[in-house]
């Protein structure tokens, strides 16, 4: 196989794991949050996001 497609292949599979992650993470953080608390909750979420991304 090509080195630039094992790559590619590489890259797009990482972007995928974090976004499902992602989600994830944000639908067991919402599923028992009552709604005065949900702004609180997804901003922690895109603090955890933003840590495994690697940019904080």
């Amino acid at each position: 196989m090509d080195p630039e497609l094992v790559w590619l292949i590489g890259i797009v599979a990482v972007v995928v794991i974090v976004a499902v992650a992602a989600v994830l993470v944000a639908r067991f953080a919402l599923s028992s949050t009552k709604s005065e608390h949900r702004a609180a909750v997804l901003s922690g979420v895109a603090e955890v996001v933003r840590a495994i991304r690697g940019r904080r």
